[in-house]
């Protein structure tokens, strides 16, 4: 029987079969060194009691022992934390995911003042691809790392390099130092995220991960109504940068308690000797290189750099002083076109013939539930990243909204995504159903909000249809990314888990990275060009200047000739936007049909005391 046999369930089963032993003390089944026993004192002998009684599995494992030391860490560490812990646990996650809901609209509406404060206005969604790619390739080897190392030691990684990237955007004097910044801050922020998922993950059952996962995005539902306030109490005040240096503060301060519990009961566990000491006999340079390999350094260094110069070019070609016949002929573009090209390609020959561990896992991505999981992760991020890049500027440039009302419409997907999501994960805790609910609500809900932008998101149209498009989209996206993120970790085992979450980020994030990029392409390729045709006489030779700031596009008062020219501008490379994000969103429904309807009820993946 191959691993994709023993990693498919059958809808109709239980857990899949692990290895079982007789009924044996804690001594005799976990040993110890040297032949001493191994003495649990009161608490931890009470907290194991209770937890296996509590725990449904029939397994006399209290540690699954064909895991790896990070999986049994975690494990370990429910057999012997209390309850108090556990809640601490998830009501400290709930505080972290409140202060990053709020970092992130903040960036939103922030950073096309740092961009239009370098007359650069037209880089908006750039500075973010190179990011985003970071942020997503680098999860695979991360998970491989959190199986090994453990949680609490990514999670302190993550928060290092997050801190870091908001001090350089605070510090930042260019547009190439504030998109390295979001490098750091998104490589570190996102990835803090995700190692919380995955916490999140295994300290709960299945059946209820639904719910779990809508609960950390409750935050959004508060958000919404202030996020908008400090971006424009920022701006009033004290500038953008003091907005990012307020958060590399409280980055460290917020997440280092929940780092020191962690740590503390995982060193309880292996005291206990619930989880077996390791010794790897390397070196730190044997070591170095042992992970290098084992996180296919080479290839991730492959495909983070083709992609980047391979995506690039689409929004960087309007920046070359040249015709726009000569802007795709020239050298640049070209040769970081190619090179990319070039690059990925190489990237494909590695991973095939040389790669001694690939960097994608394909025997988890041959499962038909996984894969189509992660497609539709990645045509929701295309999706999302077209038609949101510019849509901060937009709000505030066509319809006249300020930052705070700016700030309410941008947030409505978020808000109402969380506010769906309970709904979705309620069907999913009751029904054990992720594939119809998405097929016959998510999809066509997200596809006929994205169409009707195509006609709302123009000059002249009341802002109330853009919130009905918003609404729709939300609603339609908070079921199917509850369903995409639990569909593919009902398809495997707990030792998987952290894997496959990464690989549906790696396909969020070059989702996230194309979609800026084209996004990117359409605005260099028509609003400068629009605003030539569009803008009045005495206009025209300011169009430079206003196609690279907002603050430049704001200045001309609603209703001016020059304010008009510009917001027909804007509706037009919308227009283009949005229907190229309708055709990748229409992909999501042969997507979601590969799914296999699995029960979730059926499936237990975790042990402990977990909810």
């Amino acid at each position: 029987m191959g691993i994709l046999d023993r990693l498919r369930p059958d809808p109709s089963a239980g857990s899949p079969e692990i290895i079982r032993s007789s009924s044996v003390t804690a001594n005799e089944k976990h040993g110890s060194t040297g032949g001493e026993p191994i003495v649990l004192d009161a608490d931890q002998s009470k907290n194991i009691k209770s937890v296996a009684a509590e725990d449904s599995d029939n397994s006399d494992e209290l540690v699954h022992k064909d895991m790896q030391t990070g999986v049994q860490k975690i494990e370990g560490m429910a057999q012997v934390w209390p309850k108090w812990a556990l809640y601490f646990t998830y009501a400290w996650v709930w505080v972290i995911y409140f202060i990053d809901a709020f970092e992130g609209p903040t960036g939103w509406q922030l950073t096309p003042y740092v961009t239009s404060e370098f007359s650069l206005h037209g880089l908006t969604a750039i500075t973010g691809v190179v990011a985003q790619l970071v942020a997503g390739l680098s999860r695979l080897p991360l998970a491989k790392l959190i199986d090994v190392w453990g949680r609490p030691e990514g999670l302190a990684i993550c928060v290092t390099l997050m801190t870091l990237g908001s001090i350089m955007m605070a510090a930042t004097n260019n547009v190439q130092t504030y998109a390295a910044a979001e490098v750091f801050s998104q490589a570190g922020g996102n990835n803090r995220n995700y190692i919380l998922s995955v916490l999140l993950a295994d300290t709960s059952q299945l059946k209820n991960r639904g719910l779990i996962f809508a609960y950390i995005a409750s935050p959004y539902l508060i958000t919404t109504f202030t996020s908008g306030y400090f971006a424009q109490a920022m701006l009033n005040g004290p500038g953008w940068r003091w907005a990012f240096g307020i958060f590399s503060i409280l980055h460290p301060v917020l997440n280092l308690p929940l780092i020191v519990l962690l740590m503390y009961y995982q060193r309880k566990a292996v005291k206990a000797g619930l989880v077996p000491v390791r010794d790897s006999g390397r070196t730190i340079l044997q070591s170095i290189k042992f992970y290098a390999v084992e996180c296919d350094a080479i290839g991730l260094f492959l495909i983070i750099t083709g992609l980047a110069l391979f995506l690039l070019p689409f929004s960087l070609f309007p920046y070359q002083g040249l015709t726009l016949s000569e802007q795709w002929s020239s050298a640049l573009v070209l040769s970081m076109l190619i090179l990319g090209f070039v690059i990925i390609i190489a990237f494909v020959i590695w991973e095939w013939k040389f790669a001694p561990v690939t960097f994608i896992p394909f025997h988890l991505l041959k499962d038909r539930t996984i894969l189509g999981c992660a497609l539709i992760a990645a045509i929701l991020f295309i999706e999302f990243y077209i038609w949101n890049s510019y849509f901060a500027s937009f709000l505030q440039v066509v319809p006249g909204l300020n930052v705070v009302q700016t700030g309410y419409v941008l947030n409505i997907y978020s808000m109402g995504a969380c506010f769906w999501s309970f709904i979705s994960g309620f069907i999913l805790r009751y029904t054990g159903d992720f594939k119809w609910q998405s097929l016959l609500f998510g999809m066509p809900l997200t596809f006929l909000g994205i169409v009707l932008m195509i006609v709302f998101r123009q000059p002249d149209v009341n802002i109330g249809y853009i919130v009905m498009c918003q609404l729709f989209i939300a609603f339609g996206g908070g079921t199917l990314v509850i369903c995409q993120q639990v569909g593919a970790m009902a398809a495997t085992t707990h030792q998987y888990i952290a894997v496959v979450l990464a690989i549906l980020s790696v396909f969020n994030s070059i989702g996230g990275a194309i979609g800026g990029s084209i996004a990117g392409a359409v605005w260099g390729g028509t609003f400068t060009s629009d605003l030539a045709r569009y803008l009045p006489a005495e206009s025209q030779t300011n169009a430079t200047i206003i196609a690279g700031s907002l603050v430049e596009q704001l200045s001309y008062p609603v209703g001016d000739p020059t304010r008009v020219g510009i917001q027909n501008a804007y509706g037009n490379s919308q227009r283009i936007m949005l229907i190229a994000a309708t055709a990748i969103t229409a992909l999501g429904f042969p997507a979601v049909l590969m799914w296999r309807a699995i029960d979730t009820r059926k499936r237990k993946q975790v042990k402990g005391r977990v909810l």
